[in-house]
């Protein structure tokens, strides 16, 4: 009588241990429920753009080229458009203006641009409109900015301005989206809703230490196309925090030929703009696994929507 059985002892501290493990994994997975559901939110409001309103503006930009010119001109959309990575007020619009059969094909690429500069001032007299290097950019009253890059065909070649604006210089714009399609394909299409989510965060970053949209998705088809990580938005977030950091030290060459490389305006390697850009990108990452390890979904909200 009064044997113990041969049962095992209780340990009080082991049961405190498995109690604070259980809790910990179960605030960690109401966390995770709760991050996702944002992102879910965020992606969903990011895909809502308003394309039927860009391409109006598209129109009334054609129309306003074609005006008193023989021949016609073709509006392709490129860039964030046409990569579905578009963002509605934290992308611009690119548009290629393919000029067909007009007087504008003898002329160098200032003077093109000149001239679709004073056709846009007077059909949009109250739109700000500015001409860069390669593009005439207008920003309308609704939010919407718009860069038209004229570009010549030459047979089978599609040319745009040089970066100086001296010659026209071939181009291939479907060979980097193609390359994107490939990498967003093979990580379960998770690719494309996770680089909405980066130039979000992104945009928030002090002017000196963004990133151009372009130059985002390149580091993305970089950075996932050996990915074997979780296909989840959250992960793939981390991953190319983390590893974009280390990639954007060095420049990297432009595939599309519409310069020598994409990151060209962060200078040489390791110039003191691509170490601003670097800290900023691993500060982001660090913030990130904190939030992770620690089950904080406020930490998560900051970081995903520009909270302090």
């Amino acid at each position: 009588m009064g044997g113990s059985g041969g049962g095992p002892s209780f340990n009080p501290a082991d049961y405190r241990k498995n109690l604070s493990n259980s809790n910990s994994e179960t605030q960690s997975q109401a966390c995770e429920i709760r991050v996702n559901s944002l992102i879910n939110d965020l992606l969903s409001m990011y895909n809502d753009r308003d394309v039927e309103a860009i391409r109006k503006h598209l129109d009334s930009i054609k129309k306003a080229l074609e005006s008193d010119i023989e021949g016609f001109t073709e509006i392709l959309f490129g860039g964030s458009v046409a990569k579905h990575t578009y963002i509605d007020g934290l992308s611009d619009v690119d548009a290629l203006v393919n000029i067909k059969n007009t007087d504008l094909e003898g002329k160098s690429p200032d003077e093109v641009k000149q001239y679709f500069y004073n056709r846009l001032q007077q059909r949009f007299p109250k739109t700000e409109i500015s001409i860069g290097n390669l593009a005439v950019t207008l920003k309308f009253q609704d939010g919407h900015e718009i860069q038209l890059l004229p570009a010549i065909r030459q047979g089978e070649k599609l040319k745009i301005s040089t970066a100086d604006s001296s010659r026209w210089t071939n181009i291939n714009p479907k060979k980097f989206t193609e390359k994107l399609t490939t990498v967003n394909s093979e990580q379960s299409g998770k690719v494309v809703p996770t680089i909405k989510l980066v130039k979000s965060i992104i945009a928030n970053y002090p002017q000196n230490r963004k990133l151009s949209g372009y130059h985002v998705e390149a580091l993305a088809v970089d950075v996932f196309k050996d990915y074997n990580g979780r296909n989840t938005p959250k992960d793939m977030m981390k991953h190319f925090f983390k590893e974009a950091s280390n990639r954007v030290l060095k420049p990297m060459a432009d595939s599309t030929g519409q310069s020598l490389h994409v990151d060209g305006y962060l200078k040489e390697k390791n110039s003191l703009e691509r170490k601003m850009v670097a800290d900023s990108l691993s500060n982001t990452h660090r913030k990130m696994s904190k939030a992770d390890e620690n089950s904080f979904y406020r930490s998560w909200e900051n970081i995903l929507t520009g909270g302090v």
